[in-house]
């Protein structure tokens, strides 16, 4: 995948989930797919032909929610001057804030993390965002092979993270001689046993690597001259055989062997966000270790010292499911804020509307809600510090999370 800022496309991720849970009333939902270079001109003259024909829908509120849609697309597209570098979606449609009857018109507007390639308009009962997601999907997966004389442990590096596919045993004998038997007899039979475990290792990488994932290239590894005998006697598939990228010898084979090989091949992996993210919570947990007080963790913690400049560079999981709730008085404009788990939101949300203004008694409350990653960074934004969302899928991001999901290195200690 291209290179897109990690908050960007935690961004992504999180409208592209919310959008695929909607659906309209009936075909209101306008999904518009711009590629580069595409003139702006041309797409508004199209939406303003698809207005018209809009007109004659029977359905009052189905009409008006069609020509109210396509109209606000058509007013935001007039804000730019020619598309962005990879293109441009937007998805509008009145969708229900609180049941049949109270939809409001809601625009989304996305710029893609890699180049759009067609022009795509769609109205319908629900968004079209297949093909955002498809541009989520690693194009560039990388096999793990650590295999010994006893066993064989098969992984991808996807991207963000690295699932280890399948661990298989040998079943092949020690070198040592059973009683009653020649040593001549005996290495024969484990000769035959070895070449047997090594075709059904190869029968395996085949289907994994290149049946189920399609791998662009494959490490291979593991301790001592095993793993430099399967490859010699060109027991893989010849597409694989052709395609390792790097051989690495490490103190274990099977799962330990895969994470090993990992850690060891971090210059043929450079550009995967998995290596990326793994650096960056090892800087987290060395400043962690180290006792010098230049690393924090708790969420509250980490908003002190955003605000305070004090934080550097900040790190959150992707499951952190937690929102900044700000309740407005329109009487006195007080504002109170407060950190709430999203699961809670409506329930809380309720509540404080329903609470007088502590400064003026009045009812006449708005609020507003933020997803704490935005509001992480627009802190950050104000003071230079920087933002990385860390996978939760990952063991680092399990680390990370045993931390409070959040943490940060700082720039000089907290008081």
């Amino acid at each position: 995948m291209a290179k897109y800022d990690s908050v960007k496309l935690y961004r992504l991720k999180r409208i592209l989930e919310e959008l695929s849970q909607k659906s309209g009333r009936g075909t209101e939902l306008v999904s518009l797919y711009m590629p580069p270079r595409k003139a702006i001109h041309e797409v508004v003259a199209t939406l303003n032909e698809e207005r018209g024909t809009a007109s004659n829908i029977k359905s009052d509120t189905t009409r008006n929610h069609v020509v109210d849609a396509l109209t606000k697309t058509i007013q935001r597209l007039k804000l730019y001057n020619e598309t962005p570098e990879n293109g441009l979606v937007i998805f509008c449609g009145a969708l229900p804030t609180n049941g049949v009857g109270s939809e409001v018109v809601t625009m989304y507007e996305v710029v893609p993390p890699k180049p759009l390639q067609t022009f795509l308009y769609r109205c319908d009962d629900h968004f079209h965002t297949d093909m955002l997601k498809s541009m989520l999907k690693e194009e560039k997966v990388i096999g793990i092979l650590a295999l010994d004389t006893t066993e064989t442990a098969l992984g991808v590096v996807l991207g963000d993270r690295l699932e280890i596919i399948e661990n298989m045993t040998s079943g092949v004998a020690g070198k040592h001689r059973a009683g009653g038997q020649s040593a001549r007899r005996y290495e024969r039979l484990r000769e035959m046993e070895l070449n047997d475990y090594f075709h059904r290792v190869a029968a395996h990488a085949k289907s994994i690597f290149l049946d189920s994932y399609n791998v662009q290239g494959i490490i291979v590894a593991g301790p001592g001259p095993t793993k430099d005998g399967f490859l010699k006697e060109s027991y893989l598939d010849y597409r694989l055989q052709n395609n390792v990228i790097k051989v690495i010898d490490t103190g274990y084979a099977g799962r330990e062997g895969v994470r090993e090989a990992l850690d060891k091949a971090q210059d043929v992996l450079q550009e995967y966000r998995l290596i990326e993210e793994k650096q960056l919570v090892d800087k987290l947990f060395a400043e962690v270790n180290s006792g010098k007080g230049l690393a924090t963790y708790g969420l509250n913690d980490i908003i002190t010292a955003l605000k305070g400049g004090m934080a550097e560079l900040v790190l959150v999981t992707d499951n952190m499911h937690k929102v900044r709730l700000e309740i407005v008085c329109k009487r006195c404009a007080t504002k109170n804020e407060e950190i709430v788990d999203m699961h809670k939101l409506i329930r809380i949300k309720q509540q404080k509307l329903s609470t007088p203004c502590s400064s003026c008694s009045s009812l006449d409350l708005d609020s507003n809600v933020q997803d704490i990653v935005d509001y992480l960074e627009e802190l950050a934004l104000k003071t230079g510090a920087k933002i990385e969302v860390i996978s939760s899928k990952t063991e680092h991001g399990r680390m990370l999370e045993s931390l409070g999901k959040v943490a940060a290195i700082l720039r000089y200690k907290m008081q």
